[in-house]
């Protein structure tokens, strides 16, 4: 049998493995058992949920200036990498003084317990994926510190001096098979509740009130312009779930409750009988910052959400509707504003087909003319009339204002920044939106110059972004362009820039070119 005599440092060495090693396994464990209790009670995904809801909002923004839609596999990668170095440290003294060890799995465990049973939504045993994996994790550790030192070597011996390299390796080998095998058949097991089939089997009913037709203007069809519709995979998706909820139709049920006259409960079928109606409505996040990507038109099939609360007797002061989301969201919309005559919905398709997953299937609402984080709820399961005295849904508490319009925005699509260009005729083109106002005039100057109009696309409603395209004659140089709009009322996107919180960004969009 090898030994190795080269002392502490490489014995410390095999006991921060030992800490990382005993760390995936508990991961790979807790990751398993979380597929019998609940997806989101596995320990990385209950942590990252409450880091996105105690970090502060400048941070947030930061986050998603700087990863965009990556962000949340960033969150998640970060979280892991914080573990297995704080395991690392762990094993390496755990190497010498194994109580230690124990503790901070303990303590870790404890932190994922912690997070699981304090999320929205979360179920009776959620602290469980936790408990086990640390206990299997603390198993592991002190089968891997055991194996670090040589045989006959025990309490009462000289600490520090060997580490049978043999005993080691094949136990090292052993927590990693063990570790990717209840990882792997943890996320085998989830995809037990993958919704893809209940998705596919979903039949959408045809719309008792169709979409108007989309003009034949309404898509100037130019290189590097966004599309008029936006397919459902380049669409944008901002929100706070790790984990995507899965949610058949079958199980999926909507209580309407609170100040109304009577409660009312749908299943998904009652919901397609309701009389659909189908409407194009551009969605936009308050966080989207100037020029930003997050915007898009989609063709929404739905039941109209007024109609719901009519029969379901709103009352007189019910100013809020607290809608829920299936993993706790909470979103409150301005009662009002659903029921003015605008087409606000709970929507079931999409482009023509069921919601994909991310973008809230089975069931989302959409409510034209407000940023998403007061009427855009996803896998929403609940409506509940109340007042916004009384309730402070999620983004509210945390300084958003709670009612918010969406504010006239427009931005520069092509050229692109730092584009070099061939001087003559170049089109400089892009989107406008103002929903529910509607875009009356789209304007550009280049170099600080006079504002000059814009050609419009035709739109079929006031809900939808506008394109619009301005034949530059180019001269040589570098230029800079900027675009503002001014929306149906007549009132002119201001220049003053502003960040997105607390109520959406503010500013003209600019961009800078060089012609040859």
């Amino acid at each position: 049998m090898s030994h190795d005599s080269t002392g502490t440092p490489r014995r410390g060495l095999a006991g921060a493995l030992s800490g990382v090693l005993a760390a995936l396994v508990a991961l790979g464990v807790a990751e398993l058992v979380a597929a019998f209790v609940d997806t989101k009670a596995a320990p990385v995904v209950a942590v990252g949920g409450s880091v996105i809801d105690a970090t502060p909002q400048p941070l947030k923004q930061v986050a998603i200036e700087q990863f965009g839609t990556s962000d949340k596999p960033v969150l998640i990668g970060s979280i892991i990498v914080v573990l297995l170095l704080l395991s690392l440290l762990t094993g390496a003294l755990a190497v010498r003084r194994p109580p230690i060890g124990l503790a901070g799995v303990a303590v870790l465990g404890a932190v994922g317990a912690a997070a699981a049973v304090t999320r929205p939504a979360s179920v009776a045993l959620a602290f469980l994926p936790s408990v086990v994996g640390a206990i299997v994790g603390a198993a592991a550790l002190l089968v891997l510190l055991r194996s670090v030192q040589r045989p006959g070597e025990g309490e009462g011996a000289a600490r520090g001096t060997a580490v049978d390299r043999r005993s080691f390796l094949v136990t090292s080998v052993g927590a990693l098979v063990a570790a990717g095998l209840a990882g792997k058949a943890g996320m085998v097991l989830n995809r037990r509740v993958d919704v893809a089939a209940s998705r596919a089997a979903v039949t959408l009913p045809r719309p008792a009130g169709p979409a108007k037709a989309v003009p034949s203007g309404a898509d100037l069809k130019l290189a590097d312009l966004s599309a008029f519709t936006t397919p459902n995979k380049q669409f944008y998706r901002v929100d706070t779930a790790l984990v995507v909820p899965q949610v058949s139709t079958d199980s999926w049920r909507l209580r309407v409750h609170g100040m109304v006259d009577k409660e009312i409960e749908l299943d998904f079928q009652q919901l397609l009988g309701r009389g659909l109606i189908e409407r194009d409505v551009t969605l936009t996040c308050v966080s989207n910052e100037i020029g930003g990507p997050y915007v898009g038109n989609a063709r929404w099939l739905g039941a109209p959400l007024a109609d719901l609360l009519k029969e379901a007797g709103v009352h007189r002061d019910a100013d809020q509707l607290l809608s829920r989301s299936v993993d706790g969201m909470t979103i409150g919309t301005p009662t009002s504003v659903v029921m003015d005559g605008r087409d606000a919905m709970l929507a079931v398709g999409m482009n023509g087909k069921a919601l994909p997953a991310e973008h809230g299937f089975p069931v989302r609402m959409v409510v034209p003319g407000l940023y998403g984080y007061v009427s855009a709820t996803k896998w929403v399961v609940e409506l509940e009339l109340t007042t916004f005295t009384a309730d402070k849904p999620y983004w509210v508490q945390r300084g958003w204002v709670p009612k918010a319009p969406i504010k006239t925005m427009s931005r520069i699509d092509t050229p692109r920044p730092l584009a070099h260009v061939k001087a003559g005729t170049v089109a400089v083109a892009g989107v406008a939106w103002a929903q529910h106002r509607g875009v009356a005039k789209v304007e550009v100057r280049i170099d600080g110059g006079d504002w000059r109009q814009t050609r419009l696309a035709s739109v079929p409603s006031t809900d939808t972004w506008r394109q619009w395209v301005y034949e530059w004659d180019a001269a040589p140089g570098n230029h800079s362009i900027e675009v503002r709009a001014t929306d149906a009322d007549g009132v002119t996107q201001p220049g003053k820039r502003a960040n997105p919180f607390p109520s959406g960004a503010t500013g003209w969009h600019t961009t800078t070119v060089t012609v040859a």
